[in-house]
């Protein structure tokens, strides 16, 4: 089995950061791609930021320059740094992995979630 655990959220005023990390453990053989995903409410879940085993990374337009995530192979773990959060990134942020589990099997994997919230 696999467990993906994400932690980090909480209430942070405008201009105030934030890092978010997220955990699997479990039977992994290896994970491939990384990434966090946001879900404000009344809104569909939106892909914020995605990392490649190798480093590679790609960020929604209204992420760039204020976040940065990146990823420890050595122990499952991907980060995101938030600065200079605005209201607008207020939302639940969840993690999802793509895991190889066995010889042939890959499966996506999502945290649980953590509540981000940035007053204004």
């Amino acid at each position: 089995q696999v467990q993906v655990v994400c932690s980090g959220g909480g209430l942070v005023q405008a201009g105030g950061s934030l890092r978010l990390s997220c955990a699997a453990s479990g039977s992994i053989i290896s994970i491939s791609a990384m990434d966090w995903y946001r879900q404000a409410p009344g809104k569909q879940r939106e892909l914020v930021v995605t990392i490649t085993r190798s480093g590679s990374t790609n960020y929604a337009d209204s992420v760039k320059g204020r976040f940065t995530i990146s990823r420890d192979n050595a122990k499952n773990t991907v980060y995101l740094q938030m600065n200079s959060l605005k209201p607008e990134d207020t939302a639940v942020y969840y993690c999802n992995a793509v895991i190889q589990v066995s010889q042939l099997r890959y499966g996506n994997y999502w945290g649980q979630g953590t509540q981000v919230t940035v007053s204004s």
